[in-house]
């Protein structure tokens, strides 16, 4: 099989350290030519698609792989991919297994309630209203019988350099408390299993939650990170005295869901690494994470 992928960058990346064995060839995209040098190697053909320009060598690289994974995130409007790609992609009569990366976000705020795959998406942030007009335009072009359409909705992504024990030792984690407020996470590797069954998957595309077993209070996480560094955590604060967040932090308070993953275990078969953000924590402050 040939893999061709759009984007290349923390969960990509992640996948093609796991899997790339799956494959015959590798190439993907990455937006500066800087960044397209540090990355190529002799396994992996890194292109520049972004504000440097488009390497002449996407289409016929695409249009060869057997596997199309997405990662881009769509702008403001637009998924970049489709507007540049995906008449190409979709007028191709070539079988080809795309796999989508998306967010559970699309669903917007279930006042804490559980959600799945089966329930309507009613996103409220125009970056998930923009995100689940890019699902429904690849899933059109999974309607051809030449092309298998998988869309991940991906929960908050934790793994190697992106956790709480890095943002304890670099003083950045927060204690923020709103009351019953829970967020869904996933570990990077748990991703990449889920976009390796979804290659594998023998039956229809579909759309599939990738999120852990415990959504939880964010504070916890924090909590439970100190208690493994051996530190005192930062105080507890309140949402709306809580300082330095980003804008876009504090929207993420704004939407309160538990997203299930049966689905994701019992029909695309993923045994989860890490189904708690305890599991994945210990993990990582045992490979020295944080230290």
């Amino acid at each position: 099989m040939k893999l061709f992928a759009f984007g290349l960058g923390y969960c990509a990346r992640d996948f093609i350290a796991r899997f790339g064995d799956l494959f015959d060839s590798i190439a993907g995209t990455t937006r500066s030519a800087e960044k397209a040098a540090a990355l190529g190697s002799e396994t992996l053909e890194a292109l520049v698609f972004g504000p440097d320009g488009e390497d002449p060598a996407i289409v016929p690289k695409m249009l060869a792989a057997d596997v199309l994974l997405i990662s881009i995130p769509p702008g403001v409007s637009v998924d970049p991919v489709l507007a540049r790609f995906g008449q190409k992609i979709a007028a191709m009569r070539s079988p080809q297994i795309i796999v989508y990366l998306s967010t559970i976000g699309v669903y917007g705020d279930r006042q804490g309630e559980w959600v799945d795959e089966d329930g309507q998406p009613t996103p409220t942030s125009q970056r998930s209203k923009t995100r689940l007009n890019a699902e429904k335009a690849w899933a059109a072009i999974g309607r051809s019988r030449d092309k298998t359409v998988h869309i991940l909705r991906l929960a908050g992504i934790y793994g190697p350099g992106r956790n709480a024990l890095v943002n304890l030792r670099e003083g950045r984690a927060h204690r923020v408390v709103k009351e019953g407020q829970v967020f869904n996470r996933v570990h990077v590797e748990d991703i990449s299993r889920a976009i390796a069954a979804a290659i594998a998957h023998e039956g229809p595309g579909g759309v599939w939650n990738v999120a852990d077993d415990a959504p939880s209070p964010p504070q916890d996480v924090v909590s439970y990170a100190a208690d493994l560094m051996g530190v005192e955590p930062p105080p507890e604060t309140s949402l709306e005295e809580a300082e330095g967040l980003s804008a876009m932090t504090r929207s993420f308070y704004a939407e309160n869901k538990r997203a299930s993953n049966r689905k994701l275990k019992e029909e695309l078969r993923v045994d989860l690494a890490f189904p708690t953000y305890r599991a994945g924590l210990d993990a990582l402050w045992e490979a020295g994470e944080g230290r």
